[in-house]
């Protein structure tokens, strides 16, 4: 097998596509590589580890077909190191040769059979909004646990009847909610927040994303232009989050974002090395930020507020808090409080459809 292509194409195209294969001790070869197939106008790249699938086309012409199996890693990073342009790709029995003017390299195949392709899905495929994918995750993706030891948690909980749909993640320390009008393409599923994350860097600059859920499969996938991504539901049942979510208030707080972000950010210098808390005082004067006394409480910085109601000291993971500023745009957000030891709810101000609750950390005072 010989043929010519665009270095960045196929150097991209590997990247993406090393992404769902496994690294596993004692997986067989034919998971921890890149399975290439050559047919009359294609090349098909493949790889899985079995709970997500990733098939990704190339056009190209082939007098025949042709299929091998790379060891991806070395080959990436050599194709990284090239210089943008065309490359010779061919491959000389357990080997393949990466040509581009006098540089060469060699990298041996994999040895493997059997490749397990994506089920085939005869749902018909929907159509979603690019902009759901880039912008709605996004203030989702962030709360969502790395805990491995509850699967759960480590998903996006989709909730879907016939005129809303709830979309929830939480790690138990805090817990966002986006709400949609109107039944959209999807059913009440748990999707791993991990390919989600995938699915929102491909999706990017896309007006549209083709999506199926296979209810037989327990399975979705998503298409953006030459990219196939699949991965298998999340199993399990996920805790009710509305027994988080505060029912009463008795403080409203409005402020700047960029100033609380700029805030948060100076005091945690102090607060790092003592839990990373910081405590955040709001009454009538405004807004106090310190560390914790024995983080030295003497560090502090301050900030107007509009606060309705009566005056409240809570104290947070600045973590938490940045990574909520970070993943919104809006110029104001509101924060609504009962007490210093109950879930605090945060809201960017005007926006009903997203909210998200941090739970206050214990101090002594």
């Amino acid at each position: 097998m010989k043929l010519t292509i665009d270095k960045q194409i196929f150097s991209e195209s590997m990247q993406t596509a090393y992404k769902f294969s496994s690294d596993k001790i004692n997986t067989p070869a034919a998971l921890q590589g890149i399975y290439i197939l050559l047919d009359k106008d294609k090349l098909h790249m493949y790889t899985t580890d079995l709970n997500a699938y990733c098939h990704i086309e190339i056009p190209h012409k082939s007098p025949k077909k042709e299929e091998f199996f790379l060891e991806p890693k070395k080959l990436i990073e050599f194709l990284q190191a090239l210089p943008t342009g065309e490359i010779e790709v061919e491959t000389h029995g357990t080997t393949i040769q990466i040509t581009q003017g006098k540089t060469k390299g060699n990298f041996p195949l994999i040895e493997a059979e059997d490749f397990p392709l994506p089920p085939k899905l005869k749902e018909k495929e929907q159509m979603i909004p690019g902009n759901f994918l880039t912008e709605k995750l996004s203030h989702l993706l962030f709360t969502a646990s790395v805990d491995e030891a509850r699967p759960v948690l480590t998903g996006i909980n989709f909730v879907a009847d016939e005129s809303n749909l709830v979309l929830v993640t939480t790690d138990g320390f805090r817990l966002s909610v986006v709400k949609e009008k109107g039944p959209g393409v999807f059913s009440s599923m748990i999707i791993p927040s991990g390919f989600l994350r995938e699915i929102q860097k491909q999706a990017k600059n896309l007006k549209e994303v083709g999506f199926i859920y296979s209810k037989e499969e327990q399975i979705v996938r998503f298409k953006m232009e030459n990219c196939e991504l699949y991965s298998r539901l999340i199993d399990g049942e996920f805790p009710p989050y509305e027994r988080v979510v505060p029912e009463e208030k008795k403080t409203t707080v409005v402020l700047n974002r960029e100033e609380l972000l700029r805030n948060t950010k100076i005091i945690s210098i102090f607060a790092r090395d003592y839990s990373n808390v910081i405590v955040y005082d709001f009454s009538k004067k405004g807004l106090l930020l310190s560390p914790k006394k024995e983080a030295n409480a003497e560090n502090t910085a301050t900030q107007d507020i509009q606060l309705e109601g009566e005056d409240v000291r809570v104290a947070f993971n600045f973590r938490y808090v940045l990574d909520f500023l970070n993943n919104i745009s809006s110029e104001e957000i509101v924060i609504e409080l009962l007490r210093s030891d109950t879930p605090t709810l945060f809201k960017p101000k005007g926006n009903s459809e997203f909210f998200h609750i941090i739970m206050p950390v214990r101090i002594q005072e």
